[in-house]
Formats: structure tokens, C-alpha cells, sequence
């Protein structure tokens, strides 16, 4: 398994996060809350890309989940080690793959499931999960053991196509939006037809829709340049087709 060239490309957003990083089983997690009354049985699980809930971008979209009425928990499922945001500094370098031995699912999937295990005990029966780059193997996992009712993923890296789609139809019960986008090694164009021809034209019964961004790169729905017009609309597109998402099947 290999990470693209942009999984480190795109910038910092500006803003100030709301939310507040509480220990959630021992793991560093970032929360969002709606200041409007919400479904305290439910949560969204935001699962980062390699820059971790750290990232302000990060932050800023679990806040604006929060502002939509959606209880959001970002763990630090990364442990601590972050891919650092400068690495999205012109002419940086990023070793990934020395970075990756630490983090593989043995790594990563523990911290996560000390998360959810938590939240079930304080009541919450129903989970949401949107994912992002690395974020949305992990999306894909929880959905294959039925841990989550319904899933979005922006951008995976890391999956097997086809063998995953097929997985995901076999095994999970979690309606499906996938966010894709022109230019992406990770989920090109040729993975966005498997996995219609897989779960599209209402094969898969609990619900599939894909959504596609013209002329977007992988990253966007997260490290998309906001002073871009085309980029600004795919990140604010990939957000507003997930919202529709969790409150038509979460």
C-alpha cells in the first residue's frame, strides 16, 4: 500500500475551532457540539486524513458538522504523530513510508475502537462515520463489522478496488456516499465506475450515491485552496452532500 503525491498538497485553512480535545478512553479527541439541541444517541465520527484532527481544517470541518445539528468526535486515531502541517509548505518533503510503519492498522484501529466503545457506554447507539484520505479505509472497516449506520468517504486512500466494493456490498448494512473528484491516484476514475457498476442503480439496497467534483484533486474535501473558485466548490460540496447524507440515513 502507497500514499499519492497530494496526500501531503493543499493549505491551511483560517478560522478559530470551537470545539474542545477531551480524553475519550485514554485518546486525545477533538469534539464538536451543536449548540442547538441534537440526538444525544448519536455522533459523527470524523476520521481525519495523515494531518489528524490536529489540523485547524480538521477542526473547522468538525465544527461545521456541529453547526448542522451532527455531534462530532474526532479521535486522534494517529496517536499523536501527525503528519505535521508544514509538510504542505512549498518545497517540503515528506518521508511517507518511514512514517507509515508506525501507523498501520495494528497502530491506528485500537485507539479508535477504545473511542467508540466509550461512547456506547455513555449511551450513543448510532454512529455516523465520514472519512477522509487514510480516513476513509477506516470508514470502509466500520462499515464491514456494521459498527456505523451510514458512511461517507471523501478522497480513500488506501483501498482494494475492486475487492473492497465488493466487500462493502456483501457485508455492510451502512448506506454508501462517496465524494470523488478528477484527479486522484488513490480513487481515479476507473475505481468511481467499479464501484458503480457495483452498488449503483440501486444494487446495493441500503443506499449508494457518488458525487463527483470536476476538476478538483485529491485532498479537496479537506485541504482544498479556498481562494480557488473550482476548489472552493468542491470542499463546500463535498460538506453539504455529506450533511444531506447523514440527515436523510443517519
Amino acid at each position: 500500500m502507497s500514499f499519492c503525491k497530494h496526500c501531503t498538497k493543499g493549505v491551511t485553512h483560517e478560522g478559530t475551532p470551537q470545539g474542545k480535545w477531551e480524553l475519550i478512553g485514554g485518546v486525545n479527541t477533538y469534539v464538536a457540539t451543536p449548540t442547538i439541541d441534537y440526538p444525544k444517541d448519536k455522533v459523527v465520527l470524523f476520521l481525519a486524513d495523515v494531518f489528524g484532527p490536529q489540523l485547524v481544517n480538521a477542526q473547522l470541518l468538525a465544527d461545521d458538522f456541529a453547526r448542522s445539528g451532527f455531534k462530532t468526535i474526532a479521535p486522534d486515531y494517529l496517536n499523536g504523530d501527525p503528519v505535521p502541517a508544514d509538510a504542505m509548505d512549498p518545497g517540503k518533503s515528506f518521508d511517507f513510508q518511514k512514517w507509515f510503519v508506525n501507523h498501520t492498522e495494528a497502530h491506528t484501529r485500537p485507539p479508535l475502537d477504545k473511542v467508540i466503545n466509550v461512547l456506547k457506554k455513555e449511551g450513543v447507539t448510532t454512529f455516523g462515520a465520514t472519512g477522509y484520505c487514510l480516513g476513509g479505509r477506516y470508514v470502509f472497516d466500520l462499515a464491514f463489522e456494521n459498527i456505523i449506520s451510514a458512511s461517507v468517504i471523501s478522497h480513500p486512500s488506501l483501498l482494494q478496488i475492486p475487492a473492497d466494493l465488493e466487500k462493502y456490498f456483501s457485508t455492510s448494512k451502512a448506506p454508501l456516499l462517496i465524494n470523488s473528484c478528477t484527479t486522484d491516484s488513490q480513487f481515479p476514475p476507473e475505481a468511481s465506475a467499479q464501484a458503480d457498476a457495483i452498488l449503483g442503480e440501486d444494487k446495493f439496497a441500503p443506499g449508494y450515491k457518488r458525487e463527483y467534483f470536476e476538476g478538483a484533486i485529491h485532498g479537496f474535501a479537506v485541504r482544498g485552496d479556498v481562494t480557488d473558485p473550482v476548489a472552493k466548490k468542491a470542499k463546500e460540496g463535498a460538506f453539504d452532500s455529506a450533511v444531506k447524507w447523514f440527515s436523510a440515513k443517519l
